[in-house]
């Protein structure tokens, strides 16, 4: 019986591909697009993972996700320090800062101030300089992408100068750091450095990164800070979902990329249904011949579900397949953001299975339907 839906589907290549291609269409758009999404969301809590060794960040109330950190006084460090439970806490600087270059041109850059005794916070992956050197004056490192996007094509070279705020900051050392959602050039530097850089302010402590003693748990930990000091407590992995949740909640980029992905369901569900439909009309006196045979309609139903598994499987294979090799590809030569977890193929794999159950309604509509009689018919 399997054999016989499968001869009669392959007997029609035109038709076959044409399906075939409108599932992996759908797949390819909806993996791609779905992934992208993910990138970009990912993006925006890259510098929060970039931090290594931190189990709480402390922050004031109104703070809704890491770009927009609201200065608190300094005296909170000290009472955070304070809290039954707190290993030890360091302060963070986080801000933006406006460079100017030899050649005369501006660029906006994420400053980042490192408390200056233990440098939490700082990069762990250098590829040229010595994380010990920001103790020299006006010392700063700069991410990778940072410093091809102020001197582009130009070999790593340390002892750079740029100007920020009538202050010199020279360059010690290149890093590797994630990508942020502004894109800007990243620079770590001292605390005390950071907020010469940076345009002045009465109050210049943006976060306090905090860790816990092994006995407390974290949990209980960031409501007893909140409760003691009146700032927000966050865990690392809160924090994190605070700015995407920020992001998916304040701006359009789910409902872009979500109607991106419900165009391409509906197109691929509408090639794969009218194709899979004509399919049906043109081979409806097999499906009579059978039915004459003796074939009952429950064999007829599992023929169509099992050519219209075939054919949703292979168009799935397609479509993921191309949508991997996309992003392996671009994401080299492109800054294009790009991450297919584990969940992305099983919602597409949802997806292209209800795009062939509705193509299957119209063809079992047709081919149940059908009369032994139309074998005699001319």
């Amino acid at each position: 019986m399997f054999w016989i839906a499968w001869r009669m589907l392959i007997g029609n290549p035109g038709k076959y591909l044409g399906i075939v291609m409108g599932v992996a269409v759908a797949s390819f758009l909806i993996a791609q697009q779905a992934s992208i999404f993910c990138g970009l969301m990912n993006m925006t809590a890259g510098q929060i993972r970039d931090v290594k060794g931190v189990d709480i960040w402390v922050c004031d109330e109104s703070v809704q996700f890491i770009s927009e950190s609201l200065p608190m006084v300094d005296t909170a460090l000290n009472r955070v320090r304070g809290v039954p439970g707190v290993k030890w806490a360091v302060k963070f600087y986080r801000g933006i800062a406006k460079a100017r270059l030899a050649n005369g041109k501006y660029q906006q850059v994420i400053m980042l101030g490192l408390d200056e005794d233990s440098y939490i916070g700082a990069p762990t992956e250098l590829i040229i300089g010595k994380l010990t050197d920001l103790s020299m004056t006006d010392a700063i490192i700069m991410d990778d992408a940072g410093y091809a996007q102020l001197w582009p094509n130009e070999p790593y070279k340390l002892g750079r100068t740029i100007e920020m705020n009538d202050r010199r900051g020279v360059l010690v050392g290149v890093c590797k750091a994630s990508r942020t959602f502004e894109t800007f050039p990243i620079i770590y530097t001292r605390f005390s450095n950071a907020i010469q850089y940076s345009p002045g302010e009465r109050r210049t402590l943006s976060y306090i990164l905090t860790k816990a003693d092994s006995s407390a748990k974290i949990s209980e930990l960031c409501a007893l800070i909140h409760k003691q000091t009146g700032f927000a407590a966050y865990s690392h992995q809160d924090f994190i979902w605070k700015t995407i949740e920020y992001f998916l909640k304040n701006t359009g980029i789910p409902f872009n990329f979500g109607f991106v992905v419900l165009l391409a369901f509906i197109v691929g569900a509408a090639i794969a249904g009218q194709t899979f439909y004509l399919f049906t009309v043109d081979n409806i006196k097999q499906f009579g011949t059978l039915k004459a045979m003796g074939m009952t309609n429950l064999k007829i139903f599992l023929m169509v579900m099992f050519q219209s598994f075939q054919v949703g499987m292979i168009g799935l294979g397609i479509g993921l397949g191309g949508a991997a090799a996309f992003g392996h590809f671009t994401r080299g030569i492109t800054k294009l953001a790009f991450l297919m977890i584990w969940p992305i193929p099983i919602i597409t794999l949802a997806a292209v299975i209800l795009i062939i159950m509705i193509a299957s309604v119209f063809s079992l509509w047709r081919a149940l339907r059908v009369e032994p009689a139309i074998v005699f018919k001319a």
